[in-house]
C-alpha cells in the first residue's frame, strides 16, 4: 500500500470533518484525491500540522479535526504529541503515515522504522491505533483525543501541484470554519 492509498482510506469516510494535511505531496495527493474548502493544505511548515491541527481543535470544539501527518514531520515537532495529550481535545484525531521515508524531499529513509510511534503515543497517554484496525469514522467520532498509525509504503504518486495560492486555501478554510 502507498501513501496514496492511505489518504484515500482516510478522507472517504469524511464529509464535515476538518481536515489538516502535512506539506509536500500528502497535501498534493489529498488535493487530488478530493479537493473540499474543509481541507487545509500545509505548504512550508514542514513539522507543524500537529500543532496548528490542536489550535483549530481548541478553537473550534464542535467541529471533528482530523491531522494527516508524516512520520519524518512528527519526529521534527516530537513535543507537540506532548501538548496535544496534555490538553486531550476531544474532537482530535492525529493521523501519522508511516513511511519512512521524507516522501517529498527524495524519499530520505527517517528514523521512524527504528521507532514504535503507536507505543511512543501510547506511553504519552494517548488512545493509540493501527489504520487498519479501526472504523475511522466512529474513531473521529468518539469523546477522545486519538493517535492513528496508517504503515505504508514509501513513494509518491503523480499527484499535480495544488492550483490554490497559499492565500487561497487560507481564506476558503477560514470561511468554511467560521460558518
Amino acid at each position: 500500500m502507498q501513501r496514496r492509498d492511505v489518504i484515500e482510506k482516510i478522507i472517504e469516510p469524511l464529509s464535515d470533518e476538518l481536515v489538516v494535511c502535512n506539506i509536500g505531496f500528502p497535501a498534493r495527493e489529498l488535493y487530488d484525491i478530493r479537493d473540499r474548502p474543509e481541507n487545509f493544505y500545509m505548504i512550508g511548515s514542514m513539522g507543524l500540522v500537529s500543532s496548528i491541527g490542536l489550535g483549530l481543535a481548541i478553537a473550534k470544539p464542535e467541529k471533528d479535526i482530523v491531522v494527516i501527518d508524516g512520520d519524518g514531520a512528527l519526529l521534527m515537532n516530537m513535543g507537540s504529541l506532548v501538548t496535544a495529550n496534555a490538553l486531550k481535545p476531544r474532537n482530535l484525531t492525529w493521523i501519522v503515515i508511516n513511511n519512512g521515508a521524507y516522501g517529498s524531499t527524495g524519499n530520505q529513509v527517517t528514523y521512524a522504522s527504528e521507532l514504535d510511534l503507536k507505543e511512543i503515543a501510547k506511553s504519552i497517554g494517548f488512545e493509540s491505533y493501527d489504520l487498519d484496525e479501526v472504523d475511522l469514522l466512529k474513531l473521529i467520532k468518539d469523546e477522545n483525543c486519538n493517535f492513528i498509525e496508517a504503515k505504508c509504503e514509501p513513494g509518491n504518486s503523480q499527484a499535480p501541484i495544488i492550483d490554490l495560492t497559499p492565500i487561497e486555501i487560507k481564506e476558503r478554510f477560514m470561511k468554511i470554519t467560521n460558518e
